[in-house]
């Protein structure tokens, strides 16, 4: 694979960009994809689904994907200023899956996962800990909450920054808890700058996870500790198989990913950026009350609760069909820019290619890595 060739960053023309684009922040869910600039918007969809139209996993070759390399930062940022909306309506502000444990609620089990992940990290009062690739900053505002600790949320995607900073201050955490704009391939931090680090299912969206795991080394102080939840496709994926490949590329194109790997590369990635892997582990492989994918695969007598019901039954089929014809029809009244509808459906075939890899023993969202960086 060629080396990365890093994307010029413009902060200045992407904090124009999302000005333009979406309106009066306070919005969210309907109302808010209601107040976008439809201009903006169409540039954003186009920008967007140029990597993917027309490219299907028959068709695909290394071409196409390393185009889709070289554009990481575009495609995950015009990702997620599509996407981000859909996200809040469907899932909440934490933007990732998790284990359920019996009689265990949505919202529990997914703080759970958080706790999880920040226990097997030692996080503790008083560190300075970086969350790459924060969202709009659910996690982050649990970690601070769970841990005591400092964290800056780093993102590329300016309006999740606003959504992120508004939702601390509402909170009351805005004096443990800030953000910061950049790309995580090169990120503006010194060297030798956070006690910890940690990221849930974000670096999936890098080019290269050898690159962007050494980038994090290099911020992180001797003797400091990194966290992941990476997005992986498993052993058993092979891909000379045309349907495992539709499924791999569903996810990717639903998920603003350019280059989903194996486990076993994802495992040397770390080691090869200088790490010391102190513990690693397929989560989707634990034996729990109901599977991680069990939101979107359309059982709601999965839910725990009452609350839960009608959380899951926005992401099931039915209720995802129901809510995209409700796009489809303020789309064409011309309520929300055209190409909502367009997003919604993509991020609908990653649902249920996530599905099927997770049946399958396919794909995992859930690899843990817990690694250190060296002392000396």
């Amino acid at each position: 694979m060629a080396p990365i060739a890093l994307e010029t960053e413009d902060h200045s023309r992407d904090a124009a960009f999302n000005k333009a684009l979406h309106g009066k922040l306070e919005e969210k869910g309907f109302r808010s994809m209601m107040s976008k600039d439809h201009v903006a918007h169409k540039l954003a969809v186009d920008e967007y689904f140029k990597h993917w139209d027309n490219k299907s996993a028959d068709a695909e070759t290394p071409e196409v994907r390393e185009s889709r390399r070289k554009e990481y930062a575009t495609l995950t940022r015009h990702y997620y200023n599509l996407a981000t909306d859909i996200y809040e309506y469907g899932w909440g502000g934490c933007f990732h899956f998790c284990r359920f444990a019996y009689g265990e609620g949505f919202y529990q089990a997914i703080a759970r996962h958080e706790h999880y992940l920040a226990h097997m990290m030692g996080l503790r009062n008083g560190m300075k800990v970086l969350d790459v690739g924060c969202g709009v900053g659910g996690p982050a505002r649990e970690i601070v909450k769970f841990s005591d600790v400092n964290v800056v949320g780093f993102n590329n995607n300016d309006y999740q920054i606003d959504r992120a900073t508004t939702y601390a201050a509402k909170e009351g955490l805005s004096q443990k808890l800030s953000f910061v704009k950049g790309d995580f391939m090169q990120m503006s931090f010194p060297s030798d700058t956070f006690d910890a680090v940690y990221a849930i299912e974000a670096t999936v969206h890098a080019p290269s996870l050898k690159d962007v795991y050494s980038e994090i080394l290099r911020v992180l102080k001797p003797g400091g500790v990194f966290g992941v939840y990476e997005w992986l496709m498993t052993d058993a994926y092979d891909d000379e198989k045309p349907n495992h490949r539709r499924i791999r590329l569903g996810i990717e194109q639903g998920d603003g990913i350019s280059n989903m790997v194996r486990i076993p590369e994802g495992v040397q990635a770390i080691t090869d950026a200088g790490f010391e892997l102190e513990l690693h582990e397929d989560l989707a492989n634990r034996v729990d009350a109901r599977p991680w994918y069990y939101p979107l695969d359309g059982n709601l007598r999965m839910a725990q609760s009452i609350g839960d019901v009608v959380t899951i039954a926005r992401m099931t089929k039915i209720g995802r069909t129901a809510a995209h014809g409700l796009i489809g029809g303020l789309e064409q009244i011309g309520l929300v820019p055209k190409g909502t509808k367009k997003t919604a459906d993509s991020l609908a075939v990653a649902a249920d290619c996530i599905v099927e890899g997770g049946k399958q023993k396919l794909f995992t969202p859930m690899y843990l890595m817990v690694a250190r960086k060296p002392a000396t």
